[in-house]
C-alpha cells in the first residue's frame, strides 16, 4: 500500500524505454542544431551562438542551468522536512533579476565579452583576470562532477538503474553535442530538458493529488504538518532559514551565480540585441518562479502521502535525496514508463548543468589563457581547439564524477564551498564597476582576505554542524509503517552527512556561534568584506591619485532601468573593435585603457 513503507519497485522494461528515448530526443535537438550550423565555424558561432539568439530560448536555458538534477531530487526533500519556506526565494529571484538585467548586463554587453573574466583584465590586470578564471574552472570542474554523481547514486539506490553505465553515458552524450555543436546546440537542448524536468514535477504532484483526494488535502495537511509556516522573521543570523536570510542572503547568493557565472553570462550575451538579453533575465525569473513552486509542491505532495510513515526514519532509504525517486517508484510504478521518465527529468537537470558547463570552461580557456598568448590563430585552429576541450573538459567532468564517489561526507562539504567562493569574486566585480577609486592591489588583496573568512566560517561549519534548534528540522512520523527498521528521531542538515553528525564529540566556543552562522550568509559575507578590505587597501597604495580610467568599464546612471525590447543596441563592428582594443592593452596592465569615441550602445 503506498505511503506504508516497505521496498518499491525497480525500474520495467518500458521504464528504459522511455529514460533512453528522452534523453537521446533532447541530445537529437542539440545535434540537430550542430548539423543545421555546420557551414557556420565561426568561434563566435561555437561560443555565443553567433550573437543571435533570441530572449525566450535563452531564459529556458538559463533556467534549466540553474536546474540541476541535484535541485529537481533536493528541493522537494527540502521542503518534505523543512517546510515551504524555500518558496520565499521567489523573493530573491526577482531581486537578481532586476541587479542582473539593469547592472551587469549593460557593462558585459556595452564591452562585447565573451569571457566574464575579461572585464577584471579590463578594470584591474591580466594577473587578476587569470586568478579569477583559474577559480572559476577549479570549482566548475569540481561541482559538474558531483552534479553529475550525486543524482546518479540517489536514482540508482532506488531504481536499480546501473550508476558507473549512466555517469559515462551523461558525459558522452554531453560531449558529442557540446564538441559538435557550441552553444546552440546547449540552448536548445537546454529547452526541450527544461520541458521534461518540469514534466516530471507535474506528473508526481498529479498522481498524489489523485491518491490523497485532491490538492485542497495535500495543503491540509501540510498546515497540520507545519511545513506551511514560512514567514519566519527572526533576525537571528545563526538559524538557517527565516525570511531575511533567504531574501537578503539568497538575493546576494543568487546575484553572483546569475551575474559573473561564465555558464550564466555566456548566454544573455549571446542575445542579438540588449532588449533581448534583459528580456530573457526577466522570463528567466518567471520560469525559476515555477520551477521552485513545482518543486516545494512536490514535497508537500510527499509529505502528504508519508506523513505516518517517512522512508528515512523507516529504513527504507539512507539519505534524504533519494526521498523523491523512492515516492516515484511507489506512486507511479503501476504506470509503465511514467518513472523513467521522470528519472529522465532528473538527468536533463543533469545535462543541462554539466554541457553549460562544458561550454563556458571552453569559453573561458580559450579567451582568458590561450588567444591572448597565441594572437596569430586562424578561425579553423581555434574551431578545433574549441572542440578538443569540450571533450577534455567532458573527460574531466566524468573523472570528478570518480572522484565524488569516495569522497563520502566531503560530498556535500564541496557543494558548500563552491557557493563560497563566488562571495568574494562578486565584491571584486562590485569593487571595479562601482569605485573608481578601487586599483588592482586592492581588489586582489580584499578578494583574498573575503575567501579565507568565508573558508573558514564554511569548513567550520562542516566539521561542527548547527544543532536542530538552528536548522529547525520538523516532525515526522513511523507510525503507520507496516513494519519499522529503525527509529532514529533524529534529522540532519541536508546538506551534512550522518557521519559527521551522528558521532557526539568537543564543540568548541565558535561552534555554536561563528560556524553555525546560515550557510546564506557566506556569499554576502564574502562580498562585503572584500569590498571593505579593497577599498582600504586601494586608499593606502594610492588609489585615488591614479590616472583616469575609460567610463565604459563603469556602471553608468543611463544603464539603470532603461529597458526597452526593442531596443537595437547590438555588439557591433566598432564594439568588437574596442574590445580587441582592450585584450592587447590587459596584457600590459600599467597602460591605461583607452576606448575609441566612436563606439557606441
Amino acid at each position: 500500500m503506498v505511503g506504508t513503507g516497505g521496498p518499491v519497485d525497480t525500474f520495467s522494461v518500458w521504464d528504459y524505454v522511455v529514460f533512453a528515448a528522452t534523453i537521446l530526443g533532447a541530445a537529437g535537438i542539440g545535434l540537430f542544431q550542430a548539423f543545421r550550423s555546420r557551414k557556420e565555424t565561426s568561434s563566435a558561432e561555437f561560443l555565443l551562438g553567433g550573437r543571435q539568439m533570441t530572449a525566450v530560448p535563452v531564459a529556458m536555458s538559463l533556467t534549466a542551468s540553474f536546474m540541476s538534477g541535484i535541485t529537481v531530487i533536493g528541493t522537494p526533500a527540502e521542503a518534505y522536512r523543512f517546510g515551504a519556506a524555500f518558496w520565499l526565494f521567489g523573493f530573491s529571484y526577482a531581486i537578481m533579476s532586476v541587479i542582473t538585467a539593469e547592472i551587469f548586463v549593460p557593462l558585459f554587453y556595452r564591452l562585447g565579452i565573451t569571457s566574464a573574466y575579461e572585464y577584471l583584465g579590463m578594470r584591474f590586470s591580466r594577473p587578476i583576470r587569470i586568478i579569477g578564471t583559474s577559480m572559476y574552472i577549479a570549482q566548475t570542474a569540481l561541482y559538474t562532477g558531483l552534479v553529475i554523481y550525486a543524482p546518479a547514486l540517489a536514482l540508482n539506490q532506488i531504481t536499480g538503474l546501473n550508476l558507473w553505465g549512466v555517469l559515462v553515458a551523461t558525459g558522452a552524450v554531453c560531449i558529442l553535442y557540446c564538441t559538435l555543436g557550441g552553444l546552440k546546440a546547449v540552448i536548445w537542448t537546454d529547452v526541450i530538458q527544461m520541458v521534461i524536468m518540469l514534466s516530471g514535477f507535474v506528473a508526481v504532484i498529479a498522481r498524489g493529488a489523485i491518491l490523497q483526494g485532491g490538492l485542497t488535502n495535500i495543503w491540509e495537511d501540510s498546515r497540520q504538518g507545519g511545513r506551511l509556516e514560512a514567514f519566519d522573521f527572526d533576525t537571528d543570523p545563526l538559524k538557517r532559514h527565516t525570511f531575511w536570510t533567504i531574501v537578503v542572503g539568497g538575493s546576494v547568493m543568487w546575484v553572483s551565480i546569475y551575474s559573473i557565472n561564465q555558464s550564466q553570462v555566456q548566454r544573455y550575451i549571446s542575445c542579438k540585441t540588449l532588449g533581448h538579453a534583459k528580456m530573457s533575465l526577466y522570463v528567466n525569473m518567471v520560469g525559476l518562479w515555477v520551477t521552485v513552486s513545482l518543486a516545494v509542491f512536490s514535497g508537500l505532495t510527499m509529505y502528504s502521502i508519508y506523513k505516518k510513515c517517512d522512508p528515512l526514519l523507516n529504513g527504507d532509504i539512507s539519505t534524504p535525496d533519494q526521498l523523491l525517486p523512492y515516492l516515484v517508484m511507489d506512486i507511479l510504478a503501476i504506470y509503465p514508463g511514467i518513472p523513467g521518465l521522470f528519472v529522465a527529468a532528473a538527468y536533463s537537470g543533469t545535462l543541462s548543468t554539466v554541457s553549460s558547463s562544458i561550454n563556458a570552461m571552453v569559453a573561458v580557456t580559450v579567451e582568458d589563457f590561450i588567444l591572448p598568448v597565441f594572437k596569430n590563430l586562424t578561425e579553423k585552429q581555434v574551431m578545433w581547439m574549441n572542440m578538443g576541450l569540450s571533450v577534455f573538459y567532458g573527460v574531466l567532468c566524468i573523472g570528478m564524477a570518480g572522484v565524488a564517489s569516495v569522497m563520502g561526507s566531503v560530498l556535500q562539504a564541496a557543494l558548500s564551498i563552491f557557493g563560497m567562493i563566488s562571495g568574494p569574486l562578486l565584491g571584486l566585480y562590485l569593487l571595479g564597476m562601482l569605485f573608481r577609486t578601487s586599483n588592482s592591489v586592492g581588489g586582489l588583496l580584499g578578494m583574498i582576505i573575503g575567501l579565507v573568512l568565508t573558508l573558514w566560517v564554511g569548513i567550520g561549519g562542516q566539521i561542527y554542524p548547527p544543532t536542530d534548534e538552528k536548522t529547525n528540522p520538523l516532525h515526522v512520523s513511523t507510525e503507520g509503517c507496516n513494519s519499522t527498521v529503525s527509529h532514529n528521531s533524529s534529522t540532519i542538515a541536508p546538506w551534512t552527512s550522518a557521519a559527521v553528525t551522528g558521532q557526539p564529540g568537543f564543540r568548541p566556543a565558535l561552534a555554536d556561534s561563528w560556524y553555525s552562522i546560515s550557510y546564506l550568509y557566506l556569499c554576502p559575507l564574502g562580498t562585503l568584506t572584500t569590498v571593505a578590505c579593497g577599498l582600504l587597501v586601494s586608499m593606502v597604495t594610492g588609489g585615488c591619485k591614479q590616472e583616469k580610467l575609460n567610463s565604459d568599464l563603469f556602471v553608468r546612471r543611463r544603464d539603470l532601468f532603461c529597458f526597452s525590447f526593442f531596443n537595437k543596441s547590438k555588439v557591433s563592428d566598432v564594439t568588437e573593435k574596442a574590445s580587441t582594443e582592450f585584450h592587447m592593452k590587459a596584457d600590459d596592465f600599467d597602460l591605461k585603457i583607452k576606448a575609441e569615441k566612436s563606439t557606441k550602445l
